[in-house]
């Protein structure tokens, strides 16, 4: 049974979760799990992508399985591996007792109590409540030999353990893979999976996330906040300010009692929206003075 009656259930079961979700972006995620396909989210860091999944896990009451991607992740981390340790203590307590068959021994040692389970094996198992929330995050980070390695699971819902045989998903988890497309995936990836770009949010739409998630920010704060942010996006800097600088951001002018944008404001405050020296060099000075005070006039 699908977790959405509709698009418009999706947008309700985000809200709940303090996530604004655009019409295009429910209607993915309606159709990814009408159809039981994977969604492929492709966006800057701090859009959202990691928090949608977190949200729909939340508010479905499914279990969210996370597997963080990084350079060099491989089978053993991302499915299962063996308990070699308990594995050798078994052989030695065979050997000690002399009860060496080495059929018998070696069905024993390969059998499921010696089996760590990793995410993506775990995503695969039953779950009460429903099948979980499977999230890749960011992909991108990883090698195209990973890349094939999950061809099978995501058409199939399936992975081979050799010493074992094959493990089916009694239902298939919601998956959500997320990139920050610092390289490209592989197109044999992509056309398994059903395929959304998060951009930044409008003007809008981001006050309204910065009222859900800060609720005790001043009204007039919160459009200068996010008027000055969506200026500064526009600049070309190594690393634009995602949602999250913005949210901390009005936090952090909140907890210095300041009730207004100014370029002093943004200069005693530049840590928390930039990540770059360069960024903070790019923007602090005259550069903050003309783009807070459109800010103040919005």
């Amino acid at each position: 049974m699908a977790p959405f009656e509709s698009v418009s259930h999706v947008v309700e079961v985000l809200a709940q979760g303090h996530y604004v979700c655009n019409r295009p972006l429910a209607t993915a995620l309606f159709l990814a799990t009408k159809l039981q396909r994977p969604l492929f989210l492709e966006g800057e860091p701090g859009v959202g992508k990691t928090e949608l999944a977190k949200v729909v896990a939340q508010h479905l009451g499914r279990q969210l399985i996370r597997l963080q991607c990084y350079e060099g992740l491989d089978v053993s981390a991302a499915l299962y591996e063996w308990n070699v340790p308990r594995q050798l203590v078994q052989v030695r307590l065979a050997e000690a007792a002399e009860q060496v068959d080495v059929g018998e021994l070696e069905s024993s040692i390969y059998s499921e109590r010696f089996l760590l389970e990793r995410p993506l094996l775990r995503a695969l198992r039953p779950h009460e409540g429903g099948a979980p929330v499977l999230l890749i995050d960011e992909l991108d980070r990883t090698d195209e030999p990973f890349e094939a390695f999950l061809l099978e699971l995501l058409s199939d819902f399936q992975v081979t353990i050799p010493e074992l045989g094959t493990v089916v998903a009694p239902e298939r988890p919601i998956v959500i893979l997320t990139s920050n497309r610092t390289r490209e995936v592989h197109d044999a990836l992509k056309r398994r999976c059903l395929y959304h770009w998060v951009d930044y949010p409008g003007e809008d739409q981001e006050l309204a996330i910065l009222g859900l998630r800060v609720p005790g920010c001043d009204k007039r704060l919160a459009r200068q906040v996010v008027s000055f942010v969506q200026s500064v996006r526009r600049r070309e800097l190594y690393k634009n300010p995602g949602i999250a600088e913005t949210l901390d951001w009005a936090q952090a002018l909140m907890a210095l009692d300041v009730d207004q944008v100014t370029g002093e404001a943004v200069a005693e405050t530049a840590g928390v929206l930039f990540k770059y020296q360069d960024d903070v060099d790019a923007v602090v000075g005259e550069v903050a003075e003309e783009l807070a005070t459109k800010a103040r006039q919005a």
